[in-house]
């Protein structure tokens, strides 16, 4: 691959948005520790950024992410990659519309992912960002691509950019990093109100035809455009 300057820009701007982007998963509380992880895709290059593994997230900036090609190897860093990276990178080679991809143990989500049990669809902003019920992926092990298989597998049969791995937590996807972290801090914003909501009793799900209504709505004619 000839490194271009375009391409070393592009990539030294994904480094800073990504060391960004992880001070809004402190923010919403959606982690803990080091746990965690946001990346990005550089476009039309076969390399993501990502956060490296174990590092302390006040000691994240973007000469700490890491590059990797998208098979996990390393490009360019002085710092070993997230142990998610092998998922990531899954991810990005089988689903070429995703553009990031954020992991976190949030409480409420991560809950509803050790009950194996989907997050319905009972509210109208999960019709609005997930466009019907949130999904459960099957368990793997942390390690290799298990993981990103499942996500991907999950996440090809479901309109929604969110799944609950099982026993583990929730992974977001979307076109673009920030995008995937706004779909981490929704899931688990949702995850949170219908927990409460079973609390209560049990919350009536939302028509078929009122979801897809309100999912048009929100992709293509909510906000500014």
């Amino acid at each position: 691959m000839t490194v271009t300057t375009a391409i070393l820009d592009t990539v030294a701007e994904l480094r800073r948005t990504v060391a960004e982007l992880h001070s809004e998963l402190t923010r919403n509380e959606l982690v803990s520790w080091t746990a965690g992880n946001v990346s990005a895709r550089v476009p039309g290059q076969e390399l993501m950024v990502i956060k490296p593994s174990g590092v302390s997230y006040d000691d994240l900036s973007a000469d700490t992410m890491v590059v990797t090609d998208l098979h996990g190897e390393i490009v360019h860093g002085d710092l070993a990659p997230s142990s998610d990276t092998a998922a990531h990178a899954y991810v990005y080679r089988h689903m070429p519309e995703v553009g990031g991809v954020v992991h976190t143990h949030s409480t409420y989500a991560t809950a509803w992912a050790a009950r194996g049990e989907p997050i319905p669809c009972v509210l109208t902003m999960i019709a609005d960002e997930f466009g019907g019920e949130i999904p459960v992926g099957p368990f793997a092990l942390i390690g290799d691509d298990s993981i990103g298989r499942g996500i991907v597998e999950t996440l090809r049969a479901s309109r929604s950019p969110a799944v609950l791995m099982r026993n583990h937590g929730p992974f977001t996807v979307g076109a673009d990093a920030r995008a995937a972290v706004k779909a981490a801090v929704l899931v688990e914003d949702v995850a949170r109100t219908v927990h409460i909501a079973h609390q209560l009793g049990v919350p009536a799900p939302l028509g078929q035809d009122d979801v897809d209504r309100l999912y048009a709505r929100y992709q293509n004619v909510y906000g500014q455009h």
